[in-house]
């Protein structure tokens, strides 16, 4: 599944200070050819194929962003360019010649410097010595601190930045230390720059220096990696764009050719619902049965200009009792920094969040409990299951933990509890004593939904409840959902598959860029609706 892009050189850079620009101009072949690329490259890690034949090039002076879902391979491809694992086949060109970094350091002794989401610098050091750390430039044998000094004030101007480089690391704000963390990649002449999710933790003001950063350095003829999940990003600061799916290259395209719409769309495959979920879609109600129904439904949960600063916008929502409210929209749009807030697993810092009409703040999950708010992770592995504890221990431990380990819960007690949940749920097990790690995961789904479902809560937050298993448990969780609202429990329902969030979901409040850009009546859209809203261009 490869196409090339619909031209072979790099676009046109806005000066001619851009080398590969200015040669390109000339007719140099040379300018022509990508300082980093691949050929065929290919990656298997026990039971998942993270790269199949991935062909990736890199031009000097352009910012090519990576774009894909979770899973696609954009890390693995990042790791295997940067010497971090060593692919299975295929090949590595750098300026031409075939390179194969055994390390991280022998990439960046080769000028390929990778920045990471989270700044991996030593913030108990003072600036200047973050940038110079492992290569202190050095005086009759002793540290040249004042050298030091100096080299790091002309590294950041590099970037038009100027500050105390005296100063500890951690005594500037998140974009600062991203800054540093750039000069140092561009002290050591780097000559290919790679930036893993680096707006994750900025805010709007902080991107927007950090773009003119970046193009910038463009200009001066560096090759950047952009990797981000957000698509306004992506034009605002794209010249050319991958799309990565399932481990493959779906396509690479200059962004001037590609609308938001067929991003979307090559990201996600853009499948159509089963004929399944649509009889099941032709059966639901109509628009009016719904907002009649909604209008009779009363607010559980709402949230009223909630957000947290570099992790969510502001938002409005709310959750009706009996309903369930889908969030749709793509990785890194901000459904579960949304679900956490919910929790009190993430302290918000914006907003009024209420519960039954009354003002509440959740500085912990605890306190979500209290409220009778309960929550499925995305990870189960991670975040989800005990795998070496039992059936029954799983279940029981969230109750458990509520009532507060002086109350403990009789053995036969609990014993009664877990076969009930394992009954009503349908957990397809030997016994509740068998260690929940040796069920197949969607009877581990079933026995996280049973663990919360345990506690009585009044809402369930379901982040990708039916992710990674077989279609036939993911119609049977889907089903016992819907029988769960018509008893009155309120569910909160994220999926990155849109089919699912419409089969189950009364509404659907849509994100993009970590912001509620659009509420519809589940039932009365669809999936075209959802994607061109997903791409900014829906109404």
């Amino acid at each position: 599944m490869t196409h090339p892009a619909s031209e072979p050189n790099p676009p046109a850079m806005s000066t001619t200070a851009s080398v590969a620009a200015t040669a390109a101009g000339n007719g140099d072949a040379n300018a022509r050819e990508p300082i980093l690329a691949t050929t065929g490259v290919s990656k298997t890690f026990p039971g998942v194929k993270a790269l199949q034949g991935v062909d990736f090039r890199l031009f000097p002076g352009e910012v090519h962003t990576l774009m894909g879902q979770n899973g696609a391979g954009k890390s693995t491809l990042i790791n295997v360019l940067t010497g971090v694992v060593a692919p299975d086949a295929g090949t590595i060109r750098l300026v031409g010649e075939v390179v194969a970094f055994a390390s991280p350091q022998e990439a960046e002794a080769a000028g390929v410097r990778t920045l990471y989401q989270e700044v991996n610098l030593c913030p108990n050091l003072s600036v200047a010595e973050n940038i110079f750390a492992g290569r202190q430039p050095r005086r009759f044998g002793a540290i040249d601190w004042p050298d030091i000094k100096r080299r790091a004030q002309a590294a950041l101007a590099r970037l038009d930045i100027t500050l105390d480089v005296t100063r500890s690391l951690d005594a500037y704000p998140i974009a600062v230390q991203q800054m540093v963390a750039i000069a140092r990649a561009l002290s050591v002449d780097a000559r290919v720059l790679i930036l893993d999710e680096p707006t994750s933790s900025l805010d709007d003001s902080e991107v927007a220096q950090l773009f003119k950063i970046l193009r910038h350095l463009k200009q001066s003829g560096i090759a950047i990696l952009f990797v981000t999940h957000f698509i306004e990003q992506t034009y605002a600061i794209s010249d050319r764009i991958t799309v990565m799916r399932n481990g493959e290259r779906e396509g690479e395209y200059l962004a001037r050719d590609l609308s938001a719409d067929q991003l979307v769309s090559k990201m996600v495959g853009h499948e159509r619902m089963s004929a399944r979920l649509r009889e099941a879609a032709h059966e639901a109600s109509d628009p009016e049965e719904l907002s009649q129904s909604e209008r009779a439904a009363s607010v559980f949960i709402e949230l009223r200009g909630v957000g947290r600063r570099g992790t969510l916008q502001p938002i409005d929502l709310d959750v009706q009792r009996g309903q369930i409210l889908g969030l749709a929209g793509l990785l890194g749009s901000g459904r579960t920094e949304t679900a956490r807030l919910l929790f009190g697993a993430d302290r918000a810092d914006s907003g009024t969040m209420l519960v039954d009409g009354k003002a509440v703040r959740l500085r912990s999950p605890h306190d979500a409990v209290r409220h009778g708010i309960a929550y499925c992770a995305e990870d189960r592995k991670k975040e989800g299951i005990v795998a070496d504890l039992s059936i029954r221990e799983n279940i029981l431990l969230a109750l458990q933990a509520r009532r507060g380990w002086w109350r403990k819960i009789s053995r036969q007690r609990a014993r009664e509890l877990a076969d009930l949940w394992i009954e009503r749920l349908g957990i397809k097990a030997s016994d509740a004593e068998q260690p929940i790690g040796l069920l197949s995961g969607g009877n581990q789904q079933k026995a996280l939904l049973a663990r919360w479902l345990a506690t009585d809560p009044k809402l369930l937050i379901l982040d990708e409840p039916t992710r990674g298993i077989d279609v036939a448990a993911k119609f049977d969780i889907m089903d016992r959902l819907l029988a769960l609202c018509g008893n009155g429990l309120s569910i909160l329902f994220i999926s990155s598959e849109i089919s699912e969030v419409l089969r189950v979901s009364h509404r659907v409040a849509v994100l993009r860029d970590r912001r509620k850009i659009a509420e519809v009546a589940g039932k009365a859209s669809n999936e075209d609706n959802i994607y061109r809203l997903i791409a900014g261009s829906g109404e």
